[in-house]
């Protein structure tokens, strides 16, 4: 059975450790490879190496690491089939979700070939008699991203893309769960001109995660990923001085108004709520209609809809709608929240419980499953499901529906279904959630802008991405300076010039 190594200092090593994670094949439940789990001791001497690596790099001026990138984005390209198949292979994603995933985060790297205007900082001339002021940016050092199994590609190459193109070194530990797309992506930045030790993948589980947060020469921590591990996160991350940008859960509602055209929130919501599985921070899993008939004439549309999905494993090729889910315990966890809400009260319109697909009996597949009459007390809305489920949360008014969005704990993403301007807009003004969409179901912001939620989805002051994500990964140094002219005569200092 294939081991899966680190990657440190420019190649594949094996680790020493005795503790391994089995990598799955979600559609077909079988162990496909094991991930050995590094120590502690590993880690700290891949920072080591990282620091040591980083020094050339930070002194490499802007445009240089820009042409890294740019050669990055280049093989990346080149190799999108080979990319995405490693990500559906350990995710169970479709192709085209995988494909997708990789170019989310390609998007990104393309915005970092133009880290040397990112870079720039600040002057004032004159500021005072004789005196000019200005800040420069400069990397902070070794940095960490720790990602998530559910963007293999995307959330990685958000995190090594800026931190990098910012002339930082990084320690990267992938989900130990979908290890082998990061590890080939840190193989093409080698090839597209990365020097040996800038950047080290570091697979893991608690233990190094806690070595990269107790580790002193680490300056700052990027994570995503669930809410309570993004809260422990970024409370440890700073209580050691570090800087930390951490992001958790989500529970994204999307309102459809009685003036929005219901085939198209319809489409939406399947789109938004059943794609990759439901496994996306991103994921509307609640819909708000606002009106007894609004919510009876979207729920008709929906059923059809839900109950067409094709269910099956990415090897099936472009004719299917989603895979599997990530592990078996996450298919036992989604089960037992629709149990929860049968159980509670609500109506479940659509039953994807018990889905058996031929030949893949042991896979982790769940079939989409729709709740109406669901009520912000139960557990199917509490909490987030992470999975194929979509639950409707009837309203009698806007301001009921809007104020159901702001009293949620969780503020990542969120959308609005109308026709009316006005009441788009007083939605956009006063939601408390770092994303929306008008009519545009899941509102990730393009590449150039910046990706971020509010609440408990989100710890610490920047976002990822964009602007934020130059200013997470360096720190301004701002230099005052005069220059006195006249003061010498001859070859002595003339003090009386300096007054």
């Amino acid at each position: 059975m294939d081991v899966i190594k680190n990657y440190i200092d420019g190649q594949m090593v094996e680790s020493s450790s005795s503790r391994t994670a089995d990598v799955m094949n979600p559609a077909t439940g079988e162990v496909q490879a094991q991930v050995r789990l590094s120590s502690k001791d590993e880690l700290d001497a891949a920072v080591a190496k990282a620091a040591e690596a980083q020094k050339a790099w930070g002194a490499t001026n802007p445009q240089r690491r820009a042409r890294v990138m740019m050669k990055f984005g280049q093989l990346i390209n080149q190799h999108m089939d080979e990319l995405a198949e490693l990500v559906s292979r350990e995710h169970g994603k479709t192709l085209p979700d995988a494909r997708g995933d990789v170019q989310r985060g390609l998007e990104v790297i393309e915005v970092c070939m133009g880290a040397p205007h990112l870079l720039k900082g600040e002057h004032t001339n004159d500021g005072g008699p004789g005196i000019d002021l200005y800040s420069m940016r400069q990397p902070l050092g070794v940095v960490a991203g720790i990602t998530p199994f559910n963007f293999p590609a995307m959330i990685p190459l958000w995190k090594m893309g800026p931190a990098l193109a910012s002339g930082n070194a990084m320690i990267l530990k992938p989900s130990e769960r979908v290890p082998s797309t990061s590890l080939r992506l840190a193989e093409l930045l080698q090839e597209a001109g990365l020097p040996d030790g800038v950047l080290q993948v570091v697979n893991g589980d608690k233990e190094v995660v806690d070595a990269i947060l107790d580790n002193d020469t680490i300056a700052a921590v990027g994570f995503v990923g669930s809410t309570p591990i993004a809260q422990y996160i970024y409370g440890r991350a700073c209580s050691n001085g570090k800087r930390a940008q951490c992001f958790g859960g989500a529970k994204n509602h999307m309102i459809i108004m009685p003036d929005a055209d219901l085939d198209k929130a319809a489409d939406a919501l399947v789109g938004a709520g059943y794609g990759a599985a439901g496994e996306r921070c991103m994921a509307i899993s609640v819909a708000v209609p606002v009106g007894a008939e609004t919510a009876d004439r979207l729920v008709e549309k929906l059923v059809p809809r839900v109950e067409k999905l094709k269910v099956g494993p990415y090897t099936a090729g472009d004719d299917v709608d989603f895979g599997p889910v990530i592990t078996a315990q996450a298919k036992a966890r989604i089960n037992g929240l629709i149990d929860s809400g049968v159980e509670q009260g609500a109506k479940l319109v659509v039953d994807g419980r018990g889905f058996q697909l031929q030949g893949y009996e042991n896979g982790f597949f769940c079939g989409p499953s729709l709740f109406d009459n669901v009520t912000p007390e139960m557990d199917i809305y509490r909490e987030e499901i992470f999975g194929p489920v979509l639950s409707q949360v009837r309203m009698d008014s806007y301001e009921d529906a809007l104020n159901l969005i702001i009293d949620n704990d969780y503020g990542n993403g969120t959308a609005i279904y109308t026709a009316d301007g006005d009441t788009a807009r007083d939605f956009a003004h006063r939601v408390n959630v770092g994303m929306v969409g008008i009519n545009f179901p899941i509102p990730v912001p393009l590449s150039y802008h910046t990706f971020g939620g509010w609440k408990k989805s989100a710890f610490g002051d920047l976002n990822q991405y964009g602007p934020d994500a130059f200013r997470f990964y360096t720190k301004t140094k701002t230099v005052t300076a005069r220059w006195f002219s006249g003061i010498k005569e001859g070859g002595e200092f003339n003090f009386k010039a300096m007054d």
